[in-house]
């Protein structure tokens, strides 16, 4: 895919894997909602969680967004990332009033949800995920030659 395919991927989808290195050195895969930014993508989750920790120890991770129901029609994008943690609560909120505006569908649902925002940003914290290297495929460009 192009640049512009890949961000237009990024943008459609709504679900993300991300690999995180374990405290044994083995991969720790989760899915998570994120918001996308050409192909930067922004997520928050739990402080606690052990996807954190992980990156605590090493701001590094790789995140797989794929789709397709048959083998002509698999696309994705897997991307190597630096991960920045966001501690501060207008980063965390921020990011957490931009999911809630892409999931709720509309901007007086995440309206109405800034309170939960708010509350939840005291135990959460931001992930920004910026790509140091992009691969992608697009299975329906292949015109059913394998």
């Amino acid at each position: 895919m192009t640049d512009a395919e890949v961000a237009e991927f990024l943008a459609a989808e709504r679900t993300m894997s991300v690999a995180t290195t374990g405290p044994g050195g083995r991969p720790h895969l989760t899915a998570l909602w994120y918001v996308p930014d050409g192909a930067t993508l922004s997520t928050w989750t739990y402080a606690t969680s052990q996807k954190v920790a992980n990156l605590r120890r090493k701001a590094e991770a790789t995140v797989l967004v794929e789709a397709g129901e048959s083998y002509e029609e698999l696309r994705g994008v897997s991307m190597e990332c630096d991960v920045e943690v966001v501690e501060d609560e207008a980063g965390v909120v921020r990011i957490g009033s931009a999911l809630l505006h892409r999931y709720s569908g509309s901007e007086e649902a995440a309206t109405a949800a800034a309170q939960f925002v708010r509350a939840q940003a005291a135990k959460r914290v931001g992930l920004v995920l910026r790509p140091t290297k992009v691969v992608s495929w697009d299975h329906r460009k292949l015109g059913g030659t394998y």
